[in-house]
């Protein structure tokens, strides 16, 4: 690294551990600190390399639409420890990546493997879905009167309505699903003690990669039966699409298809269920939010966009310089590591008036809770529908709402969302 500002160790170090997550107040001044005292400059943390925390919104567009310049697939593309790199590559054979998904490539690769499923992900073959989306929506508002006058809301329903509603476009059997939950929550909550694997130990620097070792074992045992099966008799589904996928004429490359199984079964409904279960926290909290959205519904939209800025459940990312390059006044030098701030771009003063306020009249509202550039989640026009869907399903009908103790965050310093969402409510039939 070059000389310049160099963030106090102790102001910094705690974004760099899972349980500092497990509060959005704590995590959210200390990002708002960072950007006022600190936005493009470098932490220097012990076991790990340093790095760039950049949290300013424009910043963070400035970096991620520049895949040529600031790359994904040459290290980690998530926080990760000296000795974890290390060991990642000890697993791989020398690999930066346990996972070769959609996030971990660079062009042209990603380019190309995002193409064999792009289509199934545009706005049109989303539209396309919306009654199948709008009839599993309405059976879990159906779910989620029948557990009045008291549930909690982010174990009972969150986690479960956009896993169904994902893994069924896949075309995952409904018995499979819940390996598939238990999986999401080993794979990117490996620290909380509610989520994590059993047995594991968060205390031990080279747990995140014997996990995902794990993790990525067992969805290869699954996904080879999956594959050899769509490959011998092709269905409409998703994971024909990938068992069939070509790149340039050819298959894929093992890792890579067995990671976009991995990916698309995974970060394709728990960011989702995170923002579904934040929008319900928001909406017990917040006095006259549920009456605002009852009397005006088209509001509905802009509450689930404001939910994404809020929840932010991808909260960062790690790319590194291919090229020097002057950000910010700041020289960045080649290999540098840059930590990209979701949670921190999303709550940017300068970029969001009453950042800190919850407004679900927001326009425009140009979040970045889907990323990006190029790198733009493929299953954002998916996951607003399911969102939208289920408030517009779930809204009319609710009566009464509040929380009954306090919410809970999950411990993760890469995906994170509420754990529990304590509600009593009243709904009508």
């Amino acid at each position: 690294m070059v000389e310049s500002t160099i963030i106090p160790t102790e102001l910094v170090a705690p974004i760099f551990a899972p349980s500092t997550f497990g509060s959005r107040e704590k995590i959210q001044d200390i990002f708002k600190t960072l950007r006022r005292d600190y936005p493009l400059s470098i932490a220097e943390v012990p076991g790990f390399d340093p790095h760039w925390i950049v949290t300013k919104y424009d910043d963070i567009r400035e970096i991620t639409r520049q895949d040529e310049l600031f790359q994904s697939a040459q290290r980690s593309k998530t926080l990760a420890s000296q000795y974890a790199e290390q060991l990642m590559r000890e697993y791989t054979g020398g690999l930066p990546h346990i996972f070769r998904t959609l996030v971990h490539m660079d062009e042209p690769e990603h380019a190309d493997y995002r193409g064999v499923t792009a289509p199934h992900f545009m706005p049109q073959a989303i539209q396309a879905m919306e009654p199948k989306v709008r009839e599993t929506a309405r059976r879990y508002a159906d779910r989620l009167a029948a557990l009045a006058p008291e549930c909690d809301f982010a174990w009972d329903l969150a986690f479960h309505y956009p896993l169904e509603v994902v893994l069924n476009i896949i075309g995952i059997p409904p018995e499979d699903h819940a390996k598939m939950l238990r999986l999401t929550q080993w794979l990117f909550t490996y620290a909380d003690p509610d989520l994590k694997r059993p047995g594991s130990d968060p205390t031990d620097p080279g747990e995140i990669v014997k996990t995902w070792d794990i993790v990525y074992a067992e969805f290869k045992e699954y996904y080879d039966k999956v594959i050899a099966d769509r490959r011998g008799c092709p269905r409409d589904d998703i994971a024909s699409v990938i068992a069939n996928g070509k790149i340039k004429g050819c298959p894929m490359e093992d890792r890579a298809m067995i990671s976009y199984f991995v990916i698309a079964s995974t970060a394709g409904h728990d960011t989702t269920s995170a923002t579904t279960a934040t929008s319900m926290w928001k909406l017990a909290e917040t006095p006259g939010l549920l009456k605002k959205l009852q009397d005006n519904p088209k509001l509905i939209a802009g509450f689930v966009e404001e939910s994404i800025r809020w929840a932010s459940p991808v909260q960062q990312f790690v790319r590194s310089a291919k090229e020097d390059y002057v950000l910010r006044g700041r020289q960045i030098r080649k290999g540098d590591l840059l930590y990209i701030s979701y949670i921190s771009g999303n709550n940017d003063e300068d970029a969001f008036e009453d950042a800190d306020v919850f407004k679900p009249e927001r326009s425009p509202n140009r979040h970045i809770g889907f990323g990006y550039g190029t790198h733009i989640c493929l299953g954002q026009h998916l996951a607003r529908l399911e969102m939208r869907c289920f408030w517009e399903e779930v809204i009319p009908r609710l009566r009464h709402l509040e929380l009954t103790g306090p919410g809970a965050m999950a411990e993760s310093e890469f995906v994170c969302g509420p754990k529990h969402v304590p509600i009593r409510f009243e709904m009508t039939a």
